[in-house]
């Protein structure tokens, strides 16, 4: 019956009928894509995995005022950022820097959170580091 394109460039909303019943539904196309692989810091390699990294982001976000439907846009546009690359092996470092930039302009806790586990911090001043390093951007 109708079809739409949706705020993610790579689905494709349609409202249908069926012709038995004349009942409407809604169905989203996704164009399928070639398979990541992502290069892990030790060289091992991996396949992308969305619902490995919304465990991460879940994980992050825990007791914040965010949404799934927030997570699920970052995921999405990350996803996106990471398929339009000219090669389909991303090192993992890639892919951390695109989530903790996203996830620095929605919420500053979360954002700490996952750069933590990301870029492994080894004690208290590796996040007084990087708190000042927020604060410091902050006040621009």
């Amino acid at each position: 019956m109708d079809k739409r394109e949706t705020d993610d460039l790579d689905v494709t909303r349609r409202r249908r009928e069926c012709l038995k019943c004349q009942k409407r539904f809604t169905t989203y196309e996704r164009v399928e894509g070639i398979d990541l692989v992502i290069v892990k810091k030790d060289g091992r390699r991996e396949a992308f995995d969305k619902e490995k990294l919304k465990r991460g982001l879940l994980r992050a976000c825990e007791k914040r005022s965010i949404s799934i439907e927030q997570i699920d846009k970052i995921i999405d546009k990350v996803e996106s950022e990471l398929r339009n690359q000219d090669t389909k092996e991303i090192n993992s470092s890639i892919v951390g820097d695109r989530v903790t930039k996203e996830l620095k302009k929605l919420d500053q806790v979360a954002y700490i959170r996952f750069a933590s586990v990301y870029r492994s911090f080894a004690d208290v001043t590796d996040f007084q580091k990087e708190l000042k390093e927020l604060l410091k951007n902050k006040k621009r």
